[in-house]
C-alpha cells in the first residue's frame, strides 16, 4: 500500500489544503520572529494541531503512510474538510487499502458502452432530456431530446465525446451555458472526486493532461485539488431557438452498472421554464 498512486494523491491533496490556511484561521499564534517560507501552515503545524510527529505527518504528504482513524479524524478536523472532501480522503485510503491488498490493480474499462437497460430508457423518455455518463463523464448515451438542449452528440467523435472536454474546449458549449465558470469549475471538482476512486486511470491521466495544456482556467483549477459530489443542481441554459431557461438536473446511479449514471433535465410545471422546454420537445422528432 505504501506509495500507491491513492496515497500520493492523498499527500497532495493534504499539502494544498494546508496551503490554503493561515495559522489564524485554525487557532495558532503568528510567530512575528519567524519568516514565513511557505503560503499557508507549516507541515509542523499541522502535526502540532493533531497531535502527531512532524515526521509522521510527513511521511503522509509523501504518500508513504496512510493515516490511522484517529489521525484521519484530527486531520479532517484541524484543516477544515468539508463533508464532500472527507469522503474524498477516505475513499482514496479506502482505495489504497484494497488495491494494497493484491498483487495488480483492477483495470479498467476505458469507455463501456452503454447498460442495454439504460438505452432502452432513454429511448421512452421523450418529454425529458436526459444523458448517460460513464466514467470520468464520458457520454456514452442520450436522447433527441439532450441532442435539441445541448448539442449534438452524434457529431462529437467517441474519442472526444466527454463532458468536461466538450465544457472546456467545444464553443458551443460556452455559448449555452450563461455561467460558464461555475459550470466549469463544478465539472474540475467531480472529475478531481473522480480521480479519488482512479488515480492511476491512463484515459484519465490523458484527459487531464489534454486539458491542462488548453485551458489556462481548467490548468489552475485542477492544481487547486478541490472535490465536489453532486447528485443534483440546476443550469441556466441560453438556447438559440427558446432563449434563455433554467433547468434542475438530477442524477441516479444504476445498480447494474455502477459507473454509469442517468442524468435527467427538469422544470417546475408551470413555468416558464417548463413551457419553453416543452416548445423544445414539440420540433423534436419521435425517433432517435
Amino acid at each position: 500500500m505504501a506509495g500507491s498512486p491513492h496515497l500520493r494523491e492523498l499527500g497532495e491533496f493534504f499539502k494544498h489544503r494546508r496551503g490554503e490556511l493561515t495559522p489564524a484561521q485554525v487557532g495558532l499564534p503568528e510567530r512575528a520572529h519567524t519568516q514565513r517560507r511557505v503560503r499557508g501552515l507549516r507541515r509542523e503545524e499541522v502535526a502540532e494541531l493533531t497531535a502527531i510527529s512532524t515526521d509522521y505527518y510527513v511521511r503522509i504528504e509523501q504518500g508513504r503512510l496512510a493515516p490511522s482513524q484517529p489521525v484521519l479524524d484530527a486531520l479532517v478536523r484541524e484543516l477544515r474538510l468539508d463533508g464532500d472532501q472527507r469522503a474524498y480522503v477516505e475513499g482514496l485510503i479506502d482505495q489504497a487499502a484494497r488495491t494494497g491488498s493484491r498483487r495488480t490493480a483492477p483495470r479498467r474499462q476505458a469507455r463501456p458502452t452503454v447498460h442495454p437497460h439504460l438505452a432502452r430508457l432513454l429511448g421512452q423518455l421523450t418529454d425529458t432530456p436526459a444523458l448517460v455518463f460513464g466514467p470520468r463523464l464520458d457520454v456514452l448515451a442520450w436522447n433527441p431530446l439532450a441532442t435539441t438542449l445541448l448539442c449534438d452528440f452524434a457529431a462529437v467523435p467517441v474519442a472526444e465525446r466527454n463532458y468536461v472536454r466538450m465544457v472546456f474546449l467545444d464553443p458551443v458549449m460556452r455559448e449555452i451555458y450563461p455561467d460558464w465558470e461555475d459550470v466549469a469549475r463544478t465539472c474540475v471538482e467531480v472529475l478531481r472526486m473522480e480521480a479519488g476512486t482512479h488515480p492511476a486511470d491512463p484515459a484519465l491521466t490523458t484527459l487531464v493532461g489534454e486539458l491542462s495544456l488548453a485551458d489556462h482556467h481548467f490548468r489552475v483549477w485542477w492544481a487547486e485539488h478541490r472535490v465536489a459530489h453532486q447528485d443534483f443542481g440546476s443550469k441556466r441554459i441560453k438556447h438559440p431557438d427558446v432563449g434563455e431557461l433554467t433547468l434542475d438536473w438530477d442524477t441516479f446511479r444504476y445498480a447494474g452498472a455502477p459507473e454509469q449514471q442517468l442524468v435527467l433535465w427538469s422544470a417546475e410545471p408551470g413555468t416558464a421554464d417548463a413551457e419553453r422546454l416543452t416548445e423544445l420537445a414539440r420540433g423534436v422528432p419521435s425517433g432517435p
